[in-house]
């Protein structure tokens, strides 16, 4: 809620904050900032503030969301929002939306519906009827409306780095600036709630996005199990401070296909060992894409003849494949 009396009103883009009241409206139709004026209307929403002077000023808030990138760089030198698709392991990244291409408004909210239709292009939707409309949401399009508006509303825009978000076949990547502000263990149990950006996440409330009852990630694991895909990696990084989230939509080798019960028995404890190692592995290859037998077998701690019996059997179960021969053999995740 900083208010910027070094800027005016003319910061902000006039085509977001036309496309945010549109969507509020179908949000909250009859709502009582309906009739207001676009001044009047931001003030109550925390986008603009009142100066020392009592004249109304953008927020840092405001800014963030309804600015335009130009303007919103000179309050956050470091300010970058970046989108990638990396299909094609050959190069950088098949497609990309960044805040600085100059050829949209470059602001956290236009970046959210720009890279959220992005993300659900490849997500299955089953055929449901609902009041004899087609239902085309589904959890999963909810998980993902949650993390990215989580991974937009707690980053640190005065922190180094940018927002990276990375959709691959089959994971995506969201990390942004900033460290958690509570336990992480705390998170993934729900219920405590210290949003970075509280004023952000109102903002998109209004318009039906995320949550503030600290539900947003215990959801989105929920739902991840519930499809039987690899449990969601949550970490945090220091020098720079930064918090990632990694949704990998792989099938989860604890877990038969068509039976909730889990394939470790309760009482086998080699058959729980072996299954911890899988996932390890797959975790490894989620994070670093490629490895040899030798940098997987270093980095969860077991001999490479082992680690060697493991990694075959995740071939055989479709899970990995294999490049190359002997020493110059690399495992990836199959796509």
């Amino acid at each position: 809620m900083l208010v910027l009396e070094e800027m005016d009103l003319s910061v902000f883009n006039a085509e977001s904050i036309d496309s945010y009241r549109m969507r509020m409206h179908l949000s909250r139709p009859n709502h009582v900032w309906e009739t207001l004026n676009d001044e009047d209307f931001l003030l109550r929403l925390g986008a603009i503030g009142i100066g020392s002077d009592g004249k109304k000023y953008p927020t840092t808030a405001g800014l963030l969301m309804f600015g335009n990138e130009y303007c919103i760089t000179r309050e956050f030198p470091t300010y970058f929002l970046d989108y990638q698709e990396q299909y094609d392991e050959s190069l950088r990244w098949t497609d990309r939306i960044v805040s600085s291409s100059g050829d949209w408004s470059g602001n956290v909210y236009d970046f959210y519906f720009r890279v959220y239709q992005r993300l659900i292009q490849d997500i299955k939707v089953p055929f449901a009827m609902e009041g004899g409309i087609r239902v085309d949401d589904t959890p999963v399009h909810q998980a993902l409306r949650e993390a990215l508006a989580n991974c937009l509303v707690n980053a640190d825009y005065y922190g180094r780095q940018g927002v990276v978000i990375i959709k691959r076949k089959n994971q995506i990547t969201f990390s942004n600036p900033g460290s958690f502000r509570i336990e992480i263990d705390a998170a993934k149990s729900g219920g405590v709630s210290d949003p970075r950006n509280s004023t952000m996440l109102k903002m998109f409330n209004l318009i039906n996005i995320g949550e503030r009852a600290g539900s947003g990630i215990p959801n989105i694991l929920s739902v991840w199990s519930k499809q039987g895909w690899m449990e969601p990696i949550i970490k945090e990084t220091f020098e720079p401070e930064r918090a990632s989230l990694i949704l990998s939509m792989i099938k989860n080798p604890a877990i038969k296909i068509g039976d909730k019960k889990s394939a470790i028995k309760i009482g086998d404890k080699k058959s729980a060992i072996n299954e911890k190692t899988k996932r390890l592995i797959i975790e490894y290859l989620t994070i670093h894409v490629s490895a040899s037998c030798v940098e997987i077998a270093q980095a969860i701690g077991l001999k490479e003849s082992r680690t060697r019996e493991y990694l075959k059997s995740l071939v055989l179960e479709d899970i990995l494949v294999s490049e190359g021969a002997n020493r110059n053999r690399k495992y990836f995740l199959k796509k």
